[in-house]
This record gives C-alpha cells, sequence and structure tokens, in this order.
C-alpha cells in the first residue's frame, strides 16, 4: 500500500492510500474527487453556521433589496413562512441581509453547530499530523450527517433556493464566486512528483514511485497550465529551527573560549618549571617571612 501526502501550493491537504498498479490518471480523478469533496464540505459547514444564527435564505427576489423596497414592491417569502425550524424561532436580524432572521431554539442550534463541528473534524488537515487517510466514503459520510442535521432542525426541507439544499442536492451554482476558482476540474488536473510531471497517458504509480509497495510519498496537485510547483524543502521548518539553535549554541561556546586567558594555565603548580628541583631539595612550602 502506497501513502500519498497530497499537496496544493506547499499547503498539506490529506492522505490517500493507492497501490503501484494504480494508474495515473485513476489516481488524479480519485484526488480531485476528494479535494473538491472537502470544499463542498467547507462551503455546506460554513452556510450552516450562518443558518444557525439567522434562519434560511431569502428568495432571489429579494436578496440584495432593502426592507423599505420590498414593503414597496409587495414582495413576500413565502418560503419563509413555510420553513419554521422545529420548537419555533427568535428573530435576529441578519446584519448582511442575505437571510431571514428566524434564528432556530437553542437545542436545534447545537444540533446544527456540533454536527459541523463534527463534519470539520471528519475532513481536517490534521488527520495527515495523525497519519489518518481520507477516502471518498468519508467525504460521503459527513455530508451525510450534515444533511441529517438540517432535516432534524427542518423536517419540512430548506427551500429550494437555498443553497445548502442546492449542495446536497448537487444543483449548486457557484459561477462568479471565490468558491468556483478553488474547485478543481478533474480534466484538468496535474499530479506532480519530485518535480517531474506525471502524465495520464496509462502509466502507473509504479513507473514514478518504484517498485516498494509500502512507501510514503509526496505528491502535489495543480491544474494544468499553472506550472510545476516548487520542490520540497531540504530541512522542515522544526529541523531549520534545531538547526540554528545548534549553530547559535556553538558560537556562544566559542566566544566563551575566546574570552579565556590562554596563559592562564601557566599559574597552575604542575606547570611550574622549578617544582620539581625544590622537591628534591627538600625546600617545598618554605615560608621567607622572618619567625616570631
Amino acid at each position: 500500500m502506497v501513502v500519498i501526502h497530497i499537496k496544493r501550493n506547499d499547503d498539506s491537504q490529506f492522505l490517500i492510500d493507492t497501490t503501484l498498479n494504480t494508474t495515473i490518471d485513476q489516481l488524479t480523478t480519485s484526488v480531485v474527487a476528494i479535494y473538491n469533496g472537502r470544499l463542498k464540505i467547507e462551503r455546506i459547514c460554513s452556510e450552516m453556521e450562518e443558518l444557525a444564527k439567522y434562519g434560511t435564505l431569502y428568495p432571489p427576489e429579494i436578496l440584495g433589496l432593502t426592507e423599505e423596497q420590498v414593503v414597496e414592491l409587495k414582495i413576500t417569502d413565502h418560503w419563509g413562512e413555510q420553513c419554521i425550524p422545529s420548537g419555533g424561532f427568535t428573530f435576529v436580524k441578519d446584519p448582511i441581509g442575505r437571510r431571514n432572521g428566524k434564528q432556530p431554539r437553542k437545542e436545534m442550534q447545537d444540533v446544527i453547530n456540533n454536527t459541523v463541528k463534527e463534519a470539520k473534524a471528519m475532513v481536517s488537515k490534521k488527520l495527515v499530523k495523525e497519519d489518518k487517510c481520507l477516502t471518498l466514503k468519508i467525504i460521503q459520510n459527513a455530508i451525510d450527517i450534515l444533511k441529517g442535521a438540517v432535516m432534524i432542525v427542518y423536517p419540512m426541507k430548506l427551500p429550494p433556493h437555498d443553497v445548502i439544499r442546492m449542495e446536497f442536492e448537487n444543483i449548486e451554482d457557484l459561477s462568479g464566486t471565490q468558491a468556483s476558482l478553488e474547485v478543481m476540474d478533474p480534466m484538468a488536473a496535474q499530479l506532480w512528483f519530485c518535480g517531474k510531471e506525471m502524465y495520464r497517458d496509462g502509466k502507473t504509480v509504479r513507473d514514478y514511485v518504484g517498485k516498494i509497495e509500502n512507501c510514503k510519498v509526496i505528491m502535489k496537485l495543480t491544474k494544468r497550465g499553472q506550472g510545476a510547483p516548487g520542490r520540497e524543502p531540504v530541512m522542515t521548518e522544526n529541523e531549520k529551527k534545531q538547526w540554528m539553535l545548534h549553530a547559535y549554541r556553538r558560537q556562544e561556546e566559542l566566544k566563551k573560549l575566546d574570552a579565556d586567558d590562554d596563559d592562564s594555565y601557566l599559574n597552575s603548580e604542575w606547570a611550574d618549571g622549578g617544582n620539581l628541583k625544590r622537591a628534591f631539595h627538600g625546600i617545598r612550602n618554605i615560608s621567607w617571612r622572618p619567625g616570631k
């Protein structure tokens, strides 16, 4: 089993396990699916946190209008009147005017927020340090528990225009958003290993990694046309800090040695040239002060 550490712009993403016989095309497709799945979960979690605070999303015809304009145009949020959270709500105005302000009760907020926390932990980048691999099954499980939490709080479902529901139904429209720049097109994705592009022309992982099955390697994910990513540094940040600390300690030791008097040993008894002669003549430890 080959464990691959996937990076994007030198930023650790996740670990994935595969075999030497896996083709580069299959590996790239799996990596992109997991990468995009993590982004999808992040988007859903972000919107669900807003859902717990301010209720469901306004319909498109209301978004961008002031309260006075809504009254003047006599537009009604029919979906907001139908989609009431379980246990009722408390009105808390959305400061940016995207949601209707019908905040679920505390216990329902906890259901959403605790599930969001759990889903984030399932796909966290911290799993890399824990040597835990990410799979499409884990991605789907995280989405399922998020969907379940929404069903508990909103058993009648969210409005069809709410981005959370659209994400669950895979009909989200990301055009014109920052998220659209982050999502990776499977056909335009490239993997790099040791500064070399891994071509999707039928070659396998074995052709790049070698014949050792049980190993861990780093691969980087880019979009076609971005060019080769930067190589991995020779030393990690921790190793660099340790090396600098060692160099500093060595420098301080050399400073102390330079400050010491090199001739100080001449004052020692063993360095006295006449010490042996006096020992033979029996005149050691003689005081020349006059007696009393």
